[in-house]
Formats: structure tokens, C-alpha cells, sequence
């Protein structure tokens, strides 16, 4: 049988299945993606609303991550970048910190400004320069604790943990408290030293859409909703049943295979608000955040103080709110408004709409940056693929789909070995 000729079926086109689609293609398959919805991306995806791009969620590429410089053309993607920093606002004052050696206009600011101390100033030096000499593997083999644990351990005050770290990686990890792996901490931090946060300037969909084009030899099927997985077959929703030689999940599992019923994965969640408003009182790209106990808001960051392809007269503000809340939409609204007012003096602001994300990240222990290919074998015909095998980033979302796609070809090399033997003795 020709390579061409083998009936794989990938089941979701995010990141990872299209990652892995890609890697098949590379060796002379050809797939076939399912996926429920109409567009391609997974959890990374964007809406036109009113003439503003909206991505579902507040989210940047971090341009060093390792994988998406293997599989990303960047130049293409027209990348605007983040300042590497941060505005703080607090007690009805803002200030604003980040890494002068990566933009010595951020020197100043970050020298004279009251969050932290002299001490916690040296201790940022001493941690890049730690994070700088560790590689990746050391990372993701160091004990865990928690972040929040680690920060204390490095020797970090409070105040700087509670007005710079607390709010900046809520925001990256979806929750308030810094529970999140030190693992992932130090693998985050370590992407931020080595590059920089960026949107592309068609918004974060770009990423998905430029994967899906570069595929020559794959279909696609969209708005096709996978019921179950079996050995060999896929039965739809319709209750359509699809033969197959093998299967790439690259989406949450536990529900389509019944021996995994126990195994589903725990998520974290968040909420993204859009914002029309006159003026920017941000004037640079960067990550607005609130240090107060007493806001529902966790950060801001205006989409229009990058270049974007839409051309508008007013601003685009998106909210990112972590914490637990039971407010009502229109309750939400109301509350974010007044925060963003109270702590941030942002005034006449237009809502434009809400992003309930209630499976925005996984909440992951154990946390790998690599895995083999063998470990995403889930039986002779199954594999797993997707961020959950790893970590929650984009970076191991396409590490895991580029290994699912090489246990496939492995297993198919090794069957074709066997046929090509088999066939000379007989």
C-alpha cells in the first residue's frame, strides 16, 4: 500500500493536529482533520467585531519558544511586539517596570520606581541570570512546588510578589494564588529573557491559519463532531462510523474513549472582556496590571497600540479577570467598568463583548517539556496529542502533535518492514 493510501484520521484542528497533520504530510502522508467547529485553532482563534480584532482570550506568542521557531514563519505572521515590562497601578498611581537590558528605554522607570526593593532588584538580575544558564531538560526534571513557594524561596519581599509577580503571571497562568508549577514559572520566565511577547498583526488566529495553508495534502472536514473512538473506526455524532488505519486525538480524550471516562482533565478558566474607548492612557504595547486585592481585574492591555489589520478611530481594550466570580453578565460589565475607573482612571468605556473561557489552560502537576513518541501511543492504533501531555503552552502543543505524527510513522515503518520480509520468504 502507498503511503498515500493509509487512512489517518487526525480529530481536532488546533494547534497540535494541525502541527501534526503537517509533520505526516512531511513524510508522504496524507491525513484527514475532523473538527467540530467551522474554523481551525482550537483554543487559539479570533472574531471581527465592529471592525476590531477580538481573540479569544488575551494571548501572545512568546517568540523563543523552540518549536514555534521550528514550525512558524514569524515574518510572515507580522509580529508586533510587547515591551518587555509591565504598568503597575496602584493606590490611584501607576508605574512601570521591565528588562532595560532588552529596552533601555524601560532604565528609568523600573530604577526609580517603588515596587520592590533594592534588594528584589538584584534578586530579578540574579534570577534572569540563573534562568539564562539552565537549560530546558534541567527545568523539567527540578522538584515542583508552587510558584508563589518558589518566589518566596528565591528570597523575594511580599510587596514585589504581590504587585508585580501575583498580577503578571495570574494573567499568563489563569489563576490568582501562584499555584502553578515551578517548573512552568522558570520555563516562562526563561522564554520571556530569551525573546519577546508578541501578536501577530492579524490577531492570534493568524498562527492556526498559516499552519492550515501550508498543508497540501491534507482535508479537512469541519463542523464534524467525533462521539467515540474505537480500534480502527471513528463513529460521529450522526452516528456516522468512519473505517481508519490509525487515529490522532488532538483534543481532550476522556471523552471519546470509554476506558478514560476517569481520566478527564481539570481546566482552568477565565474571563476576557472587549472594550471600545476614546484614548489609550497605555501609549506603548505594554501589559497594564492591577495590584489590589479589591479588583476583580487582573490585567489590561490595549490591542491598538500595535499595529493591527484593521484600521479604527477609537481603541481596543481587552480585560483579563482570573479570579471566581458568580456575577451575572450584565453585573460583570458593571463591576470591570468601575474597577477599570477606580484603579486605572479609565473612563467612557463601550463594551463590545465577553469571552467565557471555561477551558482556557489545564491544570497540569507533573509538568515535561518533552515526551517520546512511544508515550503517545495510546494502543496499536490510537494516539494522544495536545498541551495536556506536557504543559499548557503553545510550544508543547506542537511538540506533542509533531511526536503523535512520528509514533504513526514509526508504527508504519515498522509494519512495512515486516510486510517487506514477510513477502521475501514467501
Amino acid at each position: 500500500m502507498k503511503k498515500s493510501e493509509y487512512k489517518i484520521h487526525i480529530i481536532g484542528a488546533g494547534i497540535s493536529g494541525l502541527i501534526a497533520a503537517k509533520v505526516l504530510e512531511k513524510h508522504g502522508y496524507h491525513p484527514t482533520i475532523l473538527e467540530a467547529t467551522k474554523t481551525v485553532g482550537g483554543r487559539v482563534k479570533s472574531d471581527i467585531v465592529d471592525g476590531y480584532t477580538l481573540d479569544h482570550g488575551f494571548q501572545v506568542l512568546l517568540t523563543s519558544y523552540p518549536a514555534a521557531k521550528k514550525y512558524l514563519d514569524f515574518k510572515a505572521l507580522e509580529l508586533q511586539e510587547l515591551l518587555p515590562g509591565a504598568t503597575i497601578f496602584q493606590e490611584g498611581k501607576s508605574q512601570t517596570i521591565g528588562d532595560p537590558l532588552r529596552k533601555i528605554s524601560l532604565l528609568f522607570s523600573t530604577i526609580f520606581s517603588s515596587i520592590g526593593s533594592i534588594s528584589d532588584k538584584f534578586k530579578i538580575l540574579q534570577l534572569n541570570s540563573f534562568l539564562k544558564k539552565k537549560d530546558l531538560k534541567k527545568i523539567f526534571t527540578t522538584p515542583e512546588k508552587t510558584t508563589l513557594q518558589y518566589l518566596q524561596d528565591f528570597g523575594f519581599s511580599d510587596k514585589i510578589i504581590q504587585h508585580f509577580f501575583r498580577p503578571f503571571f495570574s494573567g499568563i497562568f489563569l489563576e490568582p494564588n501562584l499555584e502553578t508549577s515551578s517548573r512552568m514559572f522558570e520555563f516562562v520566565y526563561k522564554m520571556f529573557g530569551n525573546g519577546f511577547a508578541a501578536i501577530p498583526k492579524n490577531g492570534m488566529q493568524e498562527i492556526p491559519n498559516q499552519l492550515y495553508n501550508s498543508l497540501t495534502n491534507t482535508k479537512i472536514q469541519f463542523e464534524t463532531r467525533v462521539k467515540e473512538v474505537k480500534n480502527n473506526s471513528i463513529i460521529l455524532a450522526d452516528g456516522t462510523e468512519i473505517e481508519t488505519n490509525f487515529i490522532i486525538i488532538a483534543t481532550e480524550a476522556s471523552s471519546l474513549i470509554s476506558n478514560l471516562n476517569n481520566q478527564e482533565i481539570a481546566w482552568k478558566s477565565c474571563d476576557t472582556l472587549y472594550f471600545e474607548v476614546e484614548n489609550r492612557i497605555l501609549k506603548n504595547p505594554i501589559i497594564g496590571l492591577i495590584a489590589d486585592e479589591n479588583s476583580l481585574v487582573n490585567n489590561i492591555f490595549y490591542n491598538t497600540s500595535v499595529a493591527t489589520s484593521t484600521k479604527n478611530k477609537k481603541e481596543l481594550l481587552s480585560v483579563t479577570i482570573v479570579k471566581k466570580h458568580q456575577l451575572s453578565e450584565e453585573n460583570l460589565i458593571e463591576k470591570v467598568k468601575n474597577d477599570l475607573e477606580n484603579f486605572c482612571g479609565i473612563k467612557h468605556t463601550t463594551f463590545l463583548k465577553r469571552y467565557e473561557i471555561k477551558k482556557a489552560l489545564p491544570n497540569l502537576s507533573n509538568l515535561q517539556y518533552k515526551l517520546s513518541h512511544t508515550e503517545t501511543q495510546l494502543n496499536s492504533s490510537v494516539f494522544l496529542s495536545g498541551d495536556v501531555l506536557l504543559n499548557g503552552s503553545l510550544n508543547a502543543a506542537m511538540i506533542a502533535g509533531e511526536k503523535a505524527a512520528i509514533g504513526v510513522i514509526k508504527t508504519l515503518e515498522d509494519r512495512l518492514i515486516v510486510e517487506e520480509l514477510t513477502s521475501e520468504y514467501q
